[in-house]
């Protein structure tokens, strides 16, 4: 019997205009800005044009040569997203007056974190071996969550500890926390997950787990409680027991884990409502923020911003976002609602939706279950993220304090997130590439592949 390759179009090609089309809407927005703003070109404009390029560009060509089968999507849909939050990073630069040095700063990060995206592209190429270091990236993940409770270098902002500092710089360590912690996740629920699968009592048609295997999601549950009695950080809180659930239920395909893990997770909200002021401030704001105008300032803020931006916004240089504390970081998506308003907004939510269900489709493909769930749990973390913040600055949720994906300024987001799109980029590059499969096994799509018979 013949035997058949399987061989899915590169779409190098189609990867390389969607990475220059996010370059043009990129640059067309500083220009937008400087002419709305200062009336006139940046002279800084050229340098700026030049690296952002460099850095699409050399990003693409790593993708090209190392990983060609990678998912064609993910990278010119960051590249978009981190473009747009460069752009409204400087638009709020000029308010000030001398202008501030945000968005160079953040340049400087976005360059780190390309660095690091080719690294693993060139370097990695393949997730497989990650697998063999279960527990000592999950120690180390919990390690780093716990650095900001060190007297010397830990450090609290905003009423959470969760930063640490080195000298002139400061860095959160939960970001690159959350990625240890996924791939150690990934790794041991595919040694487990044969056990985790075993039903228990079965209540309203639902199958619950085990008694005895309860030890996991509790030991989960009682971290994420200690990050937000110790480190008062709501939002790290919510997104490491989410990763892990979702993770155990993409697993082990039982609902019961998702019952479980929402009682585990309304009681621990209900604790922390009780236990601390800095909770019940956040659940107030979004309950009724305009009953207290002072201690509800930044949201209230918020709400005017995007209402006058409305559908489709002032236009980028003529709002005034700098009326929102952290508007720069925490609440970004504020300014973005009052500029581009609830279009750009929603624009810039279909963007991360796409990044999100590129990831998920790179799960399905995946031929192994460490990748799959690997795939899937990035996939979900950033869309928690994403949901968790920017629900809370249209108060859709209480504020968590998790920054947007990309675009909030800060460091440690923006380099952590490059990572994790450098992880799905070699997770879809492995699922895609071509495999041999027999005659009978053939089942072809005309649209979307090639097929080469060889003997």
């Amino acid at each position: 019997m013949n035997s058949v390759t399987v061989v899915p179009r590169k779409r190098r090609g189609v990867e390389l205009v969607l990475v220059i089309f996010a370059l043009v809407l990129t640059l067309s927005a500083y220009v937008v800005v400087d002419l709305n703003v200062v009336g006139e070109l940046s002279p800084t404009l050229p340098y700026l044009a030049g690296s952002c390029t460099l850095m699409a560009v050399g990003a693409h060509l790593a993708v090209r040569f190392r990983l060609p089968y990678a998912d064609p999507v993910i990278l010119p849909c960051v590249v978009l997203l981190n473009g747009l939050g460069l752009a409204m990073i400087h638009r709020i630069d000029l308010i000030s007056n001398p202008p501030a040095h945000g968005a160079r700063q953040q340049l400087i990060w976005t360059a780190l974190g390309v660095i690091l995206f080719i690294l693993i592209v060139a370097v990695l190429r393949d997730h497989r071996p990650l697998q063999r270091f279960t527990y000592t990236l999950g120690l180390a993940g919990i390690a780093l969550m716990l650095l900001p409770m060190l007297p010397l270098i830990g450090e609290e902002k905003f009423g959470a500890r969760i930063w640490i500092h080195l000298g002139p710089y400061s860095f959160q360590p939960a970001e690159a926390a959350k990625i240890l912690l996924a791939i150690a996740f990934a790794s041991y629920l595919v040694e487990k997950r044969d056990v985790l699968a075993l039903a228990g009592y079965r209540i309203l048609g639902i199958d619950l787990p085990r008694a005895r295997d309860l030890g996991p999601i509790l030991l989960m549950w009682l971290i994420s409680l200690a990050i937000l009695v110790v480190q008062r950080d709501l939002g790290t809180s919510l997104l490491f027991f989410g990763l892990f659930v979702m993770m155990l239920y993409v697993a082990t395909e039982r609902a019961g884990w998702v019952v479980l893990g929402l009682l585990l997770f309304v009681a621990g909200a209900w604790f922390g409502f009780t236990s601390f002021g800095h909770v019940q401030v956040r659940v107030g704001a979004w309950l009724d923020p305009f009953s207290n105008f002072d201690l509800y300032y930044q949201v209230i803020q918020a709400q005017f911003g995007m209402a006058w931006g409305g559908l489709l916004g002032t236009g980028l240089g003529l709002g005034r976002p700098g009326l929102t504390p952290l508007a720069r970081s925490d609440f970004i998506a504020a300014a973005i609602g009052e500029e581009l308003g609830v279009t750009g907004l929603m624009a810039v939510v279909l963007l991360y939706g796409l990044i999100v269900a590129r990831g998920l489709r790179a799960s399905l493909q995946c031929r192994e279950p460490f990748g799959k769930l690997l795939a899937a749990g990035l996939s979900f973390a950033m869309a928690l993220q994403v949901f968790a913040i920017i629900g809370g600055v249209t108060r859709l949720l209480p504020l968590t304090g998790l920054t947007t994906p990309f675009m909030s300024q800060g460091g440690s987001s923006l380099v952590s997130n490059w990572v994790v799109v450098g992880l799905l980029m070699v997770i879809s590059h492995q699922a895609r590439k071509p495999i041999a499969t027999l005659d009978d096994d053939f089942s072809p799509d005309a649209q979307t592949t090639q097929i080469v018979r060889v003997a």
